[in-house]
């Protein structure tokens, strides 16, 4: 007669044990941790030299975000969703290179109003001349690709379409063969 076992627990391996306590995989806490440590050695380069100026760019740009770009942005975008009316899943054609291109007005934007040209110049030894045309070429190839990948979509979907319709009405109609 056999004796009854107690039922086995199953064993947690580290990698279950850190998504139980922390949500998600080790390696996304790993790059978590790496990207915290990144960012303090970031925040004592910068602080070693002119902390108060550092400081008010950071609180400046913060309360610059939250009270006037954050409702422009989000004002255009519920604009443009509207505009779009049912068609909504379009928005997306549009916002990313928006995005793009605003990170690259954001990065280069010293550049381009010429603020810093005597500087740049000095360091470079070249001129600023070319950041404003290129932004503006970038941001048109960035709409460009954007409008080729949804006519791409959109044709893809339409020859889908007409895939599906064939196979169904084949499939209705009865074989010759039989």
């Amino acid at each position: 007669m056999s004796t009854p076992t107690a039922p086995r627990r199953p064993r947690l391996s580290v990698r279950r044990l850190v998504r139980r306590w922390y949500g998600e995989g080790p390696l996304h806490l790993l790059l978590l941790a790496a990207t915290f440590c990144l960012a303090g050695y970031a925040g004592v380069r910068l602080l070693d030299g002119d902390t108060l100026g550092v400081l008010l760019w950071f609180a400046g740009s913060a309360v610059l975000h939250d009270l006037v770009l954050l409702p422009v942005y989000a004002g255009a975008d519920r604009a443009l969703r509207a505009a779009l009316g049912p068609r909504r899943d379009l928005v997306n054609f549009v916002r990313v290179p928006v995005f793009l291109s605003g990170l690259l007005l954001l990065i280069w934007f010293p550049l381009i109003t010429r603020r810093t040209e005597r500087r740049y110049v000095a360091a470079s030894g070249t001129s600023p001349d070319l950041y404003l045309s290129n932004w503006l070429l970038i941001t048109g190839a960035l709409f460009a690709l954007s409008a080729f990948w949804l006519l791409v979509r959109a044709l893809r979907s339409r020859t889908a379409g007409r895939g599906r319709g064939r196979r169904s009405a084949t499939k209705d109609r009865p074989s010759a063969l039989h």
